[in-house]
């Protein structure tokens, strides 16, 4: 997410670091390469030429000139202006006083709004809220069918009319529908075009007058760039729009739609998307894409979706085998599929602090490892999954027979839980106390 403009920012602010005390001449040079970084990541001209002008009018001043760490407050009130930029604090959906609160999808096709109407409604669902799906794209093929499979992957109800070609009407049956059956939110998927026309505009404006809604997000690619700043112009000066849900974050994103958004419509940017994943959605904050952006990680998601994967009942059970020295090979597969919960490892990776994205993007990391160790140990006996120590040469040659793997890669996998095992071992009661907690709650490692 946004390497290249990491990359060069990073670059820009070598100039500010290695230097003591700096000169207005100073500043202007190094905020020279960061308006040329931001250009370079597709960012609307306006909104980079009103940017530096507030970096500068604010790192010429005397809390950079006089400071003694100058370098620091220039990459801190860039950090700062940023945060502005994106709209300063996350916004959030707006649930309606009297339910159910209707959210209306709109945007162009292709840009993923189909599956986000499922994201959002799963996000939700997570939230204690009962979301309704409506399909009112009548018109691209499949299209309600596909709402209605990712709809049933999420446990989320779907409402269509298969033969009705009137997405104004299907839309307020829709609702009327929620309120018989107790959905709190209605999540409406409208029809795209391949560019914004009259047509559409003027049936889109209509399902809105109609089911009143409470709120209206676009849904962007964001890897077209400056592409989509001029789409969520467009939609924002003929709708009127609430925010702006961001897709495919995840992919080579240059960064100029989450950095032009919300200065050129006015309206925040709510959600992001991350993957394809039905779970990959998070809430759009502007302090921590800024912090992303600078390199400086983003530990408070990635602690979110660490407490998210978390099993707090397989974790008492763990604390009881660790205790009596019974982790199995089972147990360590639990441990490796809630890390998995939490997303990629390239993913995870990113949100650390410190580590530099574009070193990430030339290491190849095996998102089928899990899969494999889960196929090795699924192959093994019970006797061999609490006593590993017993499987010798025929057993290991079993094993990878079963599993598709082999030898070495059954080998590879022993040693790592030996390694685990010791490690738990090593826990003396002090320790396991502060891990676990004096009343023994079990409590997050970090």
């Amino acid at each position: 997410m946004f390497t290249n403009l990491q990359e060069k920012l990073n670059e820009a602010f070598k100039k500010f670091k290695n230097k003591g005390k700096l000169s207005e001449k100073d500043v202007k040079e190094g905020l020279r390469s960061v308006k040329l970084a931001l250009l370079e990541a597709d960012v609307n001209f306006k909104v980079v030429k009103e940017f530096i002008s507030r970096v500068t009018e604010r790192a010429i001043g005397t809390e950079v000139l006089e400071s003694l760490m100058p370098g620091q407050q220039v990459i801190k009130i860039v950090n700062e202006e940023l945060v502005s930029l994106m709209g300063g604090e996350a916004a959030k959906i707006q649930i309606a006083s009297n339910p159910p609160t209707v959210i209306m999808m709109v945007g162009l096709q292709g840009a993923g709004k189909t599956t986000h109407c499922a994201k959002l409604a799963g996000y939700l669902k997570n939230q204690g809220k009962h979301p309704l799906l409506v399909a009112c794209d009548v018109y691209r093929p499949a299209a309600i069918k596909q709402l209605q499979v990712v709809g049933s992957q999420i446990d989320v109800p779907v409402y269509a009319e298969e033969n009705n070609q009137k997405p104004v009407r299907i839309a307020e049956a829709g609702v009327k529908y929620a309120k018989q059956n107790m959905n709190d939110v209605v999540i409406i998927d409208t029809a795209g075009r391949l560019h914004i026309d009259e047509v559409l505009m003027e049936e889109l404006r209509a399902i809105k007058e109609t089911v009143q809604a409470h709120e209206i997000l676009l849904v962007v690619d964001s890897m077209t760039g400056q592409d989509a700043v001029n789409v969520a112009e467009h939609f924002n000066e003929l709708l009127d729009i609430t925010g702006v849900l961001l897709t495919k974050l995840d992919g080579d994103t240059r960064g100029g739609a989450a950095l032009s958004v919300k200065y050129v419509t006015g309206k925040p940017i709510k959600f992001i998307g991350t993957g394809e994943k039905l779970d990959a959605l998070e809430l759009f904050y502007p302090d921590r894409m800024a912090s992303r952006i600078l390199g400086m990680g983003d530990m408070l998601t990635l602690i979110e979706k660490a407490e998210a994967a978390y099993d707090e009942k397989k974790a008492k059970e763990l604390e009881q085998k660790m205790r009596q020295n019974a982790f199995t090979l089972d147990d360590y597969l639990d441990q490796m599929k809630q890390v998995r919960g939490m997303g990629s490892m390239e993913q995870i990776l990113s949100m650390m602090p410190g580590v530099n994205a574009g070193a990430l993007k030339d290491v190849q990391i095996d998102e089928k490892i899990l899969d494999r160790m889960e196929a090795m140990i699924l192959s093994m006996t019970e006797q061999e999954k609490v006593h590993p120590e017993i499987i010798g040469a025929s057993r290991k040659k079993r094993i990878a027979a079963g599993s598709g793997t082999k030898v070495e890669d059954v080998n590879k996998l022993l040693k790592q839980f030996e390694a685990t095992q010791k490690m738990m071992k090593q826990f003396t009661s002090g320790k396991m106390n502060k891990l676990f907690g004096k009343k023994g709650k079990f409590k997050m490692p970090f």
